[in-house]
């Protein structure tokens, strides 16, 4: 296990990363401890993380694994992990899995996604590979064809199924639209999405015999987050100590949070990960502590720097840049990214706001939210497949003034993604 002292990993970031050499330019030599820290800007670390005069890297890209992350296919994001971080990675995971109640003997269908440089796939299959205990591992994948999925399942006599949220239900809905069931399967994986009521009783009908549980959380950009806890609550996880540091930061100050039940933004620490270092990096979610004492923190959703829409991960900035290429004429003042759930599937409405004397012309307007739209869909393609597919609902516009857009109460700083959903309790 290569777990690395938190001033070790400072000033090795500090010596060997342009990026953490500039921002930790005014702090004394010798600093240690997480609070004397800044966070991570996500817009600069990733301006910074370039294939091109990288200056995040504390090392020449001689030996790694590349994966991509989340962001627009016009600007891709990616990530590095060197083979003993990658192998640290997946071993920490794949004892987790069994917290969440992997056994032995149980024969799991990985149906995450692969190729396209990501890594969900890959990791679940080499997580499962190193887990504590011994299992057989299906490696199915979420493109495979239903009609090939099911019989797999059932060939093999699956304990396990394993994906996200929007591709188990995909499974369900085609079991139920045929009037059969999976009583075998003893456990649902999810990851890489929340999970809401309605989903539950998809599965249960289709998979009448199954637990869901969430089998970790976990991102290819920030590393490993949280180990499921044990209990009714999937959302309830614990810091995977000692490999990483997990904070809980308020919205408007940027102060840690100690006590339960109040939601913050979740910032994390890698302390196994030396060549991209992960140091106060925020991970995109909001969560609150449930028991401050023993670690345990519940995920609420993703906070402003990004979003997830069923299967679909979108950032704020990404939506920015959509916004400036089509609007010339400067009517958009603000905008805002209101997520909601109804029928079933997940909605984005991109609430954008107009300047009095600007855009009263409900013809421009219209042209412009067309414009909007397309461009969006252009950038992230998976968003209209996933809209033809039923997995979402078609991104919609909604046209305020400024005032209609919903700040901070006690800032009064906008907030620039609303996540309506009711998530499961």
């Amino acid at each position: 296990m290569v777990i690395h002292q938190l001033s070790d990993l400072i000033r090795h970031a500090r010596e060997h990363s342009p990026f953490y050499a500039d921002l930790y330019a005014s702090l004394k030599p010798d600093v240690d401890c997480l609070l004397d820290l800044p966070v991570v800007d996500q817009e600069e670390f990733w301006a910074a993380n370039a294939l091109q005069g990288n200056r995040v890297l504390t090392a020449p890209l001689t030996e790694a694994a590349v994966f991509k992350t989340g962001g627009t296919t016009g600007a891709p994001k990616f990530s590095f992990y060197t083979r003993d971080e990658w192998q640290e990675f997946v071993t920490a995971f794949g004892a987790g899995l069994v917290e969440a109640g992997l056994r032995s003997g149980h024969r799991v269908a990985d149906l995450f996604y692969a190729g396209e440089l990501y890594a969900s796939f890959l990791f679940v299959l080499d997580s499962l590979a190193h887990a504590p205990v011994g299992n057989v591992r299906l490696p199915i994948g979420g493109r495979a064809p239903l009609e090939s999925t099911i019989p797999a399942l059932r060939d093999f006599a699956a304990d396990v199924v394993a994906g996200t949220p929007t591709t188990l239900c995909r499974l369900a809905e085609q079991l139920i639209s045929t009037g059969e069931q999976l009583p075998a399967v003893e456990l649902l994986f999810f990851g890489g999405e929340a999970l809401f009521s309605d989903q539950r009783r998809l599965l249960a009908a289709a998979f009448p015999r199954a637990e869901v549980r969430s089998l970790g959380y976990a991102s290819v950009d920030a590393g490993l987050l949280g180990c499921p806890v044990p209990g009714a609550d999937p959302r309830t996880h614990r810091a995977f100590t000692p490999h990483s540091v997990v904070e809980i930061l308020d919205e408007s100050t940027g102060e840690p949070i100690s006590e339960a039940g109040r939601p913050g933004r979740v910032v994390v620490t890698s302390l196994f990960r030396t060549l991209m270092p992960i140091i106060r990096y925020p991970a995109g979610d909001r969560a609150e502590w449930t028991d401050p004492g023993a670690g345990h923190f519940r995920v609420l959703g993703r906070s402003e720097e990004g979003v997830r829409v069923g299967p679909v991960a979108l950032y704020h900035q990404d939506v920015q840049a959509v916004l400036a290429a089509a609007d010339g004429q400067g009517l958009i003042v603000g905008s805002q990214l209101v997520v909601r759930r109804w029928d079933g599937r997940d909605g984005l409405i991109l609430r954008l706001a107009t300047a009095p004397g600007g855009g009263e012309d409900p013809a421009r307007l219209s042209a412009l939210a067309e414009a909007v739209v397309d461009g969006l869909y252009a950038a992230r393609p998976h968003f209209p497949d996933s809209v033809a597919n039923r997995f979402v609902h078609p991104l919609a516009v909604e046209w305020v003034r400024h005032r209609g857009l919903a700040v901070n109460s006690r800032s009064g700083k906008l907030i620039r993604v609303l996540d309506e959903r009711p998530t499961t309790s």
